[in-house]
């Protein structure tokens, strides 16, 4: 017997994540894109990334383009994380996104941003694991934006008075 909806969602709660916004493109062009939490690296030589998209997302499709840009959003850019986490293309009304030196489409002031090639999908229940191959890389200093049971979080990063130093297990 598999654990029930509510009491998975409860549990994953518990498990702090960083937010990204994940872009890509239509077949025409048209800018998709969706906040993700589900992200991480999957591979250093070569360097790929994987991110689980939801198949009933409307963005989707346009990992069928394959290319899609993420970026690690700050902890100042909660109302980015909100404006992509809602459905709909006026998400992007009103807001100017940067567009990388392969295409991929960029949030600015975001602390990270990656220029991805889908490698491989698989299919994972309702949605779909896409590892993407990392073409461009790029980093700046701050805190990040985190997700914790159910709300935003901070944390201090270097410029807000902590070390910067991180704890090695």
């Amino acid at each position: 017997m598999s654990a029930t909806a509510s009491d998975f969602r409860l549990a994953l709660g518990q498990f702090a994540t960083g937010i990204t916004v994940v872009l890509t493109r239509d077949a025409a062009g048209r800018p998709l894109g969706l906040t993700a939490n589900a992200f991480c690296s999957v591979s250093l030589e070569p360097p790929q990334v994987l991110v689980c998209v939801g198949r009933r997302s409307e963005a989707h499709a346009g990992f069928a383009t394959g290319r899609f840009g993420v970026s690690v959003l700050a902890a100042d850019q909660e109302d980015v994380s909100r404006r992509f986490a809602a459905g709909g293309p006026t998400k992007f009304e009103g807001f100017a996104l940067d567009e990388g030196r392969h295409g991929c489409l960029l949030v600015p002031g975001a602390l990270a941003r990656l220029e991805c090639a889908v490698v491989v999908a698989h299919d994972a229940g309702d949605h779909t694991i896409y590892v993407g191959e990392v073409l461009a890389a790029e980093a700046r200093p701050g805190a990040p934006l985190v997700y914790h049971a159910s709300h935003y979080a901070r944390l201090a990063g270097p410029e807000a008075g902590g070390s910067g130093e991180r704890d090695r297990v």
